[in-house]
């Protein structure tokens, strides 16, 4: 999926430069051409450095792939302004042309810094009239796709994560999966450390999401996928997090039941992970759940909710993985975002006869180390009947 629209970027970013030479450069001086041709070359062949490096050895991945997501950080820097600037500079608009740029540019530094590491807690409240009478009011706090290994100040910004969480005193605790970012050892001691201070009486569940399987490490002879689940999912019990590995579970509370299923992520699904739909059973991590229970499923993939509810379950579905793309428009009521091309849904409230799916933008980072109006996300969902 990135890649397709780095390729589509860089094509249309050429013929922009091409137009612009032809249009505008033609009276210029040969010294004025020649800078611009260096300029617009050296900044469209930027892509080609994350391809590289994302081919050197397998045990400089991660540091590797958060260098390719700041080098790629860079080429849109140099590259979107620049369109900006085409757009109002060819209909002679020289003063709109330089502020237009401007505007993006900071726009994209304020992403990378501001808005990569500000939290946007999120208050629902459902209205569930399955719910038991015992969980009346239960206070779900949901984050999602941590990717630790390209966090930039990774240790601070677990810390004030947990704390934040903590503060707003939930009864259960959900991670939607995407914790690593390649490999089981970014979950190193002191992440778990830190991690393992995020309480709630009901306890921090936590789903498998494609990055945590371990399908991006080439080297899957050393570490197969799945010795890489395995570990992860040892790592996180350690922590005191519970993984429920396509199964379900009983929580209790005030002497009533509900249902939690745990969905991982199919490693044979690598290839269809961005599809819109998915026919799929999952009949298996219901096995042996009372049918009429109260279900809240956890799936890192929002389009498995279809074949969820046509199970009957997921009275609430919880998900993540799309991010908004890190970037979204928000226009009062209305959100716009390169996501909505590719996802029939790709971020917060779905309702469909009474069942509810809620989709996580997540906290960190993957392809650019940038947010734009799909700030982190910590979602609080407060239960009522």
């Amino acid at each position: 999926m990135l890649l397709s629209i780095v390729i589509l970027l860089g094509l249309g970013t050429v013929a922009a430069d091409f137009l612009f030479y032809r249009r505008r450069m033609a009276d210029a001086s040969p010294r004025a051409r020649r800078l611009f041709l260096i300029a617009a070359l050296t900044t469209d062949l930027l892509p080609v450095v994350p391809m590289l490096l994302l081919l050197l050895p397998r045990e400089h991945a991660t540091l590797w792939m958060a260098v390719a997501m700041w080098v790629f950080f860079v080429y849109l820097l140099t590259v979107l302004p620049r369109l900006a600037y085409y757009l109002f500079r060819l209909f002679g608009l020289r003063r709109t042309a330089f502020a237009a740029a401007a505007v993006v540019a900071g726009g994209l530094v304020w992403g990378a810094t501001y808005g990569r590491t500000t939290y946007d807690v999120r208050e629902v409240t459902l209205r569930c009239p399955r719910l038991p009478r015992g969980f009346d009011g239960l206070r779900i706090v949901q984050f999602s796709d941590l990717h630790v290994g390209t966090l930039v100040r990774r240790d601070a910004e677990l810390r004030r994560l947990t704390e934040r969480i903590n503060a707003l005193h939930p009864d259960l605790v959900v991670f939607s999966g995407d914790l690593v970012n390649l490999h089981y050892t970014e979950l190193d001691s002191t992440v778990m450390r830190l991690l393992s201070a995020i309480e709630a009486p009901l306890g921090v569940w936590s789903n498998i999401g494609n990055h945590d399987t371990g399908v991006y490490v080439r080297d899957t002879v050393a570490c197969p996928v799945a010795e890489n689940i395995e570990r992860l999912i040892a790592r996180q019990e350690a922590m005191g997090w519970r993984v429920p590995d396509n199964e379900t579970v009983l929580l209790r509370r005030g002497g009533d039941t509900i249902t939690l299923t745990g969905i991982s992520f199919d490693p044979a699904l690598r290839e269809q992970r961005h599809d819109r739909t998915f026919d799929v059973d999952l009949s298996a991590a219901y096995a042996g759940a009372p049918s009429g229970a109260f279900n809240i499923t956890l799936s890192h993939l929002p389009q498995l909710w279809e074949p969820i509810t046509a199970l009957g379950r997921g009275d609430l579905t919880l998900s993540g993985h799309v991010h908004a793309m890190q970037m979204a428009l928000n226009l009062g009521c209305v959100r716009i975002s390169p996501a909505r091309l590719l996802y029939e849904r790709w971020s917060g409230l779905y309702e469909r006869d009474g069942r509810y799916l809620y989709i996580n933008d997540g906290i960190g980072c993957v392809g650019y180390p940038m947010r734009l109006g799909a700030w982190p996300e910590i979602t609080v969902i407060t239960l009522v009947r």
